[in-house]
């Protein structure tokens, strides 16, 4: 029998020992999930009542309903409110007879149906269950499964709200046995929870409860098709686990089931009843329902009214009514109030902490790490505040969007300049040190992943910006780190690998590089110790759920938590606010209640953070990068946690944590006997005035410099050392003789000598000025004038340098060194305007010999080989493409059968047959020729394969570049492999091949000579 069919409610077969309440009915089975739901109704409303009174109140509204039920509810039946005496009553003549209202049979019938019930017995463990397997339950896990139990007896729908890391999973997974072992019940069950857990919760499955034969329904449309019919719809199963977006798209199908348990992972995806999933959920047809969620409720009680909604529509079923009842005016000042809302949770809600349950688990010890910004970094932050200066001065239109995306772009800066388009340095890209000395966290990150890899430390590194992961994969890649990565468009198998390859006994997997967001929910990281917030998320829980990764049950080492965050920019007040948000959080959620609905920033708040910082900023155009090692670093950093979590302590009541900002209260500066006259700058346009930074403007704080300049009148100079009146010009780069230069100076101090002039002391040379000026003096003093042969000498070698070539000549030929290579004479030579090829030859063979003549040979070298290192960089990646593509390649077709070895690096946009059109078309055209990625692009669009996909036809030159880089590295890295997995195959034939010649050696016999020898034998 299919489970559409017979699924619907507990089989029939329940054991003899159990009284249940779910009489089978004998006309088939959708009868029975029906009376299954109506005498859930029953226990529910006198449950709740015996809770508390409190529940009478939302009970009133359907009390109509329920009298008109057929079903007869359980329980005593209410008195008759209606003056009017029975009809039993007034037959027998007597008003007043109140002894005869029920007759005996009545009494009779209702207390046999109490004592069924009460006989029934509620299961309750003191250990883990048998049915779970490889393991056992911990108490307070055991303690889950009780409490659930209770509920589904008590036909109550519940929130298990357990911290996260606390095994959630594994509770609901020995709920779902229960039903199965103890109830008879093995299901149709669903488990709805993300599309990143999907892989843990079916390998949690078979782990803990093998006997629950569990299916997982994702995939395309035409894999899902399949599953439906060949799987789904037969019912060899008993829980089915799938994702939000299976349960929107497949509705249809899921309706056609009546379902035992619906468990929503991630509760808070439902907390808008409006929403698509919040209203697709609420058409199945279920009789018991659990949600599941690691944060605690912390939005407004509208969304706490869609949760209860969900989980007893019957009792919750009127928003207003529930809205006015707990007036969101008055509750939190109102202690009544708050008892109120706390009576109606903990019927629902079991929520218990780490540092409650899990006494074993070390607590995880977070440092918030401040770093500097570099000269780039404060460069573009600059920017961005100059762009919308009027904004930042409250001069122009103050909208909440474009206060939005300057907090965006701020926080951008604060991450990586490379963020921005145009910031890093190229074409082309290279991955080396600029990506660290150009950004303050990296350069922190970079000082201390190998004193935590020194540790046998293992790192997760979350991020909420994808293109920061992918710099943060550069630099793994750069500094040889293993790593693995997940994002939001990871797909659904790699996943599930890479966090299996990071788990496995003898990964060698360092880095984990995690987004917040897609990182954070159902991921068990704990073979990690240390966590990396690189930026801080909004929403302090998300960073909560990201350490909780690692600091979980199976954690053996103690978790450390650092904080990357930014000095004087917006990222100190996202983390202020943040940590002001969770300490209100634990003041009012822990106790039941909820936090008003306050938590969107507004205008106010989010100028105040653009504001934060900008005069520093702007005062400065150097780096702030700290040079110091990692461990001052680090106790700087511990100091300054611990400073603000004092401060936050101090300020310990509600009311001062929700007036509390980490500023200097403006009102006591502005405010003067009784007048405020911060409104009064408002109204001059003069508050909160942020003055941009000034032109770049040498100032001249000289006063006669000033007046000489004002009036053109020059100052009386030093009188200057005196020359020859006919000497010839020489340049150091004309190169010639060094024996020209001894004569030239030989005649420079003679005529000194004959002017008597005197050399002076220069005050600038500090304790060597007397000895120099003395060594001058007697060069001066012993100079004789050249001779006839010395002058002839000297006319003879002013002909011996480069006498043609001038300042021009010389600074082609540099520039062609650095765009050729030095020894590309023949490009070089035609760079060099007006000289022959062999008047540039002779020249560089004389320029590399004698090039340490010349004064600026530092900066020369340093532009030469910074070229030659590009040119360099494009001969290895055109090897690379040849050997991939070439002719000599791997593949005949390349167009058709190239292959990437993606690793655990594949895109999240491009696909294989762009990727492979993109590499073989690079090829064809030439990586080094100019503008290549224009005639890339052109021929992207003109493909027929790509004219239908927008996607790839839609993308920049740039954006082809980059995508280009991407998969050069990644062939360059298949190349390596190649190669290495060659010269070990060499190395292992090598030892047979020196085996033979030595026997070959060996007495002048040959394998020939030997053979006669053992047939002998």
């Amino acid at each position: 029998m299919s489970k559409t069919e017979g699924m619907e409610t507990q089989d029939t077969a329940e054991n003899s020992n159990e009284s249940s309440a779910e009489t089978v009915s004998s006309k088939g089975r959708p009868e029975d999930f029906d009376t299954k739901i109506e005498n859930d109704r029953s226990k529910r409303f006198d449950y709740l009542l015996r809770q508390t009174e409190i529940f009478s109140h939302f009970m009133t509204n359907n009390a109509k309903d329920k009298a008109a039920s057929p079903v007869k509810k359980a329980g005593r039946p209410p008195k008759n409110k209606d003056p009017k005496p029975p009809a039993g009553a007034l037959a027998s003549g007597d008003a007043g007879d109140h002894r005869h209202r029920k007759t005996e049979q009545e009494e009779d019938e209702e207390l046999l149906a109490e004592t069924n019930v009460q006989s029934k017995t509620i299961a309750r463990f003191d250990s883990s269950p048998f049915y779970i397997k490889n393991g056992e339950m911990r108490d307070y896990q055991v303690r889950g499964l009780n409490w659930m139990i209770s509920l589904y007896e008590n036909g109550i729908n519940g929130i298990l709200a357990d911290e996260m890391g606390l095994g959630k999973t594994l509770q609901t997974i020995s709920l779902l046995g229960y039903m199965k072992h103890y109830r008879s019940i093995p299901g149709p069950h669903m488990v709805i929870v993300p599309k990143s857990t999907l892989a843990n919760w079916m390998n949690e499955f078979k782990k803990w409860c093998p006997s629950l034969r569990a299916v997982c329904l994702i995939g395309d449309q035409e894999a899902r098709n399949s599953f439906i019919r060949d799987v789904l719809m037969p019912g060899e199963w008993d829980v089915c686990v799938t994702s939000y977006e299976m349960v929107i798209r497949e509705k249809g199908v899921f309706k056609k089931f009546n379902w035992r348990y619906m468990v929503i992972d991630e509760a808070h995806r439902i907390k808008n009843e409006k929403s698509k999933l919040s209203e697709i959920v609420r058409e199945f047809k279920t009789t018991n329902r659990l949600l599941l969620t690691g944060t605690p409720l912390q939005n407004n009680l509208h969304e706490l009214w869609s949760l209860l909604n969900f989980l007893l529509p019957d009792v919750f079923n009127s928003s207003d009514d529930f809205d006015s009842w707990f007036n969101t005016n008055t509750f939190l000042g109102d202690n009544s109030l708050v008892e109120r809302l706390h009576s109606v949770l903990r019927p629902f809600l079991l929520r218990r902490l780490k540092s409650e349950v899990e006494k074993r688990l070390k607590p995880k010890k977070e440092v918030k790490i401040y770093v500097g910004l570099s000269k780039m970094q404060r460069e573009w932050y600059t920017k961005v505040l100059m762009k919308d200066i009027d904004v930042v001065n409250g001069a122009g239109k103050i909208e909440k969007m474009r206060l939005q995306n300057i907090l965006m772009q701020l926080r951008k800066c604060s991450n990586h300049p490379y963020l921005f388009d145009g910031a890093e340095p190229g074409p082309p890209y290279t991955t080396d040190e600029h990506l660290v000395y150009n950004c303050g966290k990296m350069v922190i990150l970079d000082k201390l992943l190998p004193k935590l890899k020194a540790q046998g430390s293992r790192v997760l590194i979350f991020s909420q910006m994808t293109r920061m992961i992918d710099i943060l994969e550069d630099y793994c890649f750069w500094r040889g780190y293993q790593y693995c990565r997940l994002d939001g468009q990871t797909p659904h198998e790699d996943r599930q690998r890479q966090i299996n390859e990071y788990n496995d006994d003898n990964s060698e997997k360092f880095v984990f590089m995690l987004s917040t967001r897609a990182g954070g929910l159902g991921i068990n990281l704990a073979t990690a110790d240390v966590v990396i917030i690189y930026d801080s998320d909004w929403n302090p829980q998300m960073d909560l759920q990201a350490m909780d990764r690692a600091h979980r049950i199976g954690q053996k080492k103690q978790v450390r938590v650092f904080r990357l965050i930014t000095e004087n920019t917006v990222e100190e007040k996202i983390v202020e606010r943040a940590e002001v948000k969770l300490r209100l959080d634990k003041l009012v959620i822990q106790q039941g209640r909820l936090v008003d609905n306050k938590n969107a920033l507004n205008k106010d708040e989010m100028l105040n953070m653009i504001r934060h910082g900008a005069n520093h900023v702007f005062a400065s155009k150097d780096s702030e990068i700290s040079d110091e090692d990692i461990d001052t670093i680090l106790q700087k950093g511990e100091a300054k946690t611990e400073e603000m979590k004092q401060k936050l302590e101090a300020m310990g009541d509600e009311s001062s944590l929700r007036n509390f900002t980490m500023d200097t209260p403006t009102e006591s500066v502005y405010k003067f006997e009784g007048e405020d006259y911060r409104e009064k700058q408002k109204v001059m346009g003069l508050g909160n005035w942020i003055e941009p930074p000034k032109r770049e403007r040498k100032a001249n704080y000289a006063v006669d410099a000033y007046f000489r300049e004002a009036l053109r009148v020059s100052e009386p100079k030093a009188p200057k050392a005196p020359r020859p009146p006919k000497q010839p010009i020489v340049q150091d780069f004309q190169f010639f003789p060094p024996r020209l230069f001894e004569l030239l100076d030989q005649e420079i101090y003679y005529f000194r000598k004959t002017v008597g002039y005197k050399v002076p002391k220069n005050p600038e040379l500090g304790s060597d000025a007397s000895r120099i000026q003395k060594e001058e003096q007697r060069k001066i003093d012993d100079a004789q004038q050249l001779n006839d042969d010395e002058i002839m000498e000297k006319e003879k070698l002013l002909t011996q340098g480069f006498t043609n070539w001038t300042k021009r000549d010389f600074n082609q030929f540099i520039k062609a060194n650095e765009k050729y290579g030095r020894d590309d004479i023949d490009n070089i030579s035609k760079d060099v305007e007006g000289k022959t090829p062999d008047e540039v030859r002779q020249y560089s063979r004389v320029f590399w010999d004698r090039c340490h003549e010349l004064q600026d040979i530092d900066r020369i070298m340093a532009q030469i080989e910074r070229g030659e290192a590009k040119i360099q960089r494009r001969a290895s990646i055109k090897k690379a493409l040849d050997a991939k593509v070439g002719d000599m390649a791997r593949y005949r077709a390349p167009f058709h059968q190239l292959r990437i070895a993606y690793g655990t690096n594949k895109g999240k946009n491009f696909i294989e047959e762009e990727d492979r059109f993109l590499v073989c078309m690079l090829h064809k055209l030439g990586f080094d020729k100019e503008n290549v990625y224009e005639e890339l692009r052109a021929a992207v669009r003109c493909a027929p394969q790509f004219r239908f996909d927008w996607f790839i036809k839609s993308r920049t030159a740039m954006e082809l570049q980059r995508r280009c880089n991407t998969l050069i590295t990644l062939i360059e890295r298949e190349n390596q492999e190649l190669e290495e997995k060659e010269r070990a195959e060499k190395k292992k034939r090598a030892p047979r091949g020196s085996g033979k010649r030595k026997s070959e050696n060996m007495g002048g016999q040959t394998p020939d000579q030997k053979t006669p020898k053992k047939k002998k034998k």
